[in-house]
């Protein structure tokens, strides 16, 4: 028996594992900043020069928020100049979670705060100077409209599926046939050539797309077949089919994620029938956001929605107490911020923690990389799976089998896996996997 442990590593490997947009994320919170700062000190200084001490009670209350921002700011900072440091094991894309936990921790004082400032003035009212309290309200809820649309993920980024290609794609043939039947990485149709089913098989092998089509078809088939996949990032993939048994098979293997549009092409000319089809991963969006989300960018998005929720409530507590004679809105609205921001704490504190102690992100995944690997009698029999940064995963597969089979093979088998960005597998070689 002996063991040999391969990682993919080298001279050229790289430990960065930040997440897409980094550097632009980063700006967008300096940016954030330096208008929550100015309003900071307009308020300060306003409120001191005309003796109105509930605008300088906002000033310092922007204060707590420019400071929570200034966290998620220093981090991308710190994460993006030590990107490359040899003594960060794995580099330091989880500074940001670091980073969202403190936030968050933050986020659960302010809301204590609010909290039990509301419940005192409900047994305790104070004296209200609406005239100075609604329009300093208004002036904060505009200030955090605006900062949530700055480090808003979608602010300055066109949605994906709007992108224009360049190209046409003939659409369906009307009344051509049913809409696709569709079970998970399986669709079924009809088409002009008998009833069609399509599945992304990953058993004994890679994935690769295999369509099926009815008894009475496969002694005519079509003249040409092929499948197109578009994904949200725009990037298109054409694959072409090939009989292998009782079906056609894609020729070459189809990258994960398992997320995109495929096209299905069957025929030519006058007789062409095109079906699209929507695949999504298996395990849904609530893994996939546990691989990419930026939760320093979360946490930074959330401080300034906070904010802007308690605002809203402000107001509607405020006018409620000026027009109605209903005082006691003022601090129930208070409670009710209190709730949200508490609740936004525990989910972002939940989320950054599980990265911080490495529970494993994706266990759809882990099970789809133990399949792949236990082909042709191998045995994984360990496998560790943990997030890095956002959208980096890093992987530790021991493998046993009674083949001659190195590392860089099983490598190989797990390469389309695109967030895995780091990989270490040991093989130990046995006379009987079995045993």
């Amino acid at each position: 028996m002996y063991s040999q442990a391969g990682q993919e590593t080298g001279s050229g490997h790289s430990h960065v594992f930040l997440g897409a947009g980094h550097a632009a994320k980063e700006r967008k919170t300096w940016a954030v900043i330096a208008l929550c700062s100015v309003m900071m000190l307009l308020e300060i200084a306003g409120g001191t020069l005309f003796g109105s001490l509930a605008v300088v009670a906002d000033g310092l209350h922007m204060a707590t928020h420019v400071v929570a921002i200034l966290i998620a700011a220093l981090a991308y900072r710190y994460a993006r100049r030590h990107a490359s440091d040899r003594r960060f094991t794995f580099g330091t894309g989880k500074v940001g979670d670091l980073a969202g936990f403190s936030s968050a921790i933050i986020l659960a004082m302010i809301a204590l705060l609010v909290g039990s400032e509301a419940v005192v003035r409900l047994f305790q009212p104070v004296v209200i100077h609406f005239s100075e309290a609604i329009p300093i309200a208004v002036l904060g809820l505009s200030v955090n409209v605006v900062s949530a649309w700055l480090l808003s993920p979608s602010a300055g980024h066109d949605d994906a599926h709007g992108h224009h290609h360049g190209r046409a794609h003939n659409q369906a043939p009307e009344n051509s046939g049913v809409h696709p039947q569709q079970d998970g990485e399986r669709a079924r149709f009809l088409t002009p050539y008998g009833e069609v089913a399509l599945e992304i098989n990953e058993v004994g092998g890679p994935p690769r797309f295999r369509l099926r089509f009815a008894r009475t078809a496969l002694r005519s088939l079509p003249p040409l077949v092929s499948i197109e996949t578009l994904r949200a990032t725009g990037e298109l993939q054409l694959f072409a089919m090939r009989l292998s048994g009782d079906c056609l098979e894609s020729s070459d293997e189809i990258p994960e994620p398992h997320t995109f549009k495929a096209v299905v092409r069957i025929g030519r000319g006058d007789s062409l029938h095109e079906e699209e089809i929507q695949f999504a991963e298996p395990h849904g969006h609530a893994t996939h956001d546990a691989t990419h989300r930026d939760h320093n960018f979360r946490s930074a998005f959330v401080h300034v929605l906070g904010d802007a929720a308690v605002s809203v409530l402000a107001i509607l507590g405020l006018l409620a107490a000026r027009f109605l004679g209903w005082h006691w809105m003022d601090p129930v609205m208070g409670l009710v911020g209190a709730g949200v921001i508490a609740a936004w704490a525990y989910s972002l504190v939940r989320d950054t923690t599980k990265v911080l102690v490495d529970v494993t992100p994706d266990p759809a995944l882990e099970e789809r990389i133990r399949r792949r690997i236990e082909v042709d009698g191998d045995a994984v029999s360990d496998l560790h799976l943990w997030r890095l940064g956002p959208g980096h995963l890093a992987a530790i597969v021991s493998v046993r089998t009674a083949r001659e089979r190195n590392s860089e093979f099983y490598k190989s088998r797990l390469h389309h896996f695109g967030s895995l960005s780091h990989i270490t597998v040991e093989v130990v070689a046995t006379s009987s996997v079995g045993r």
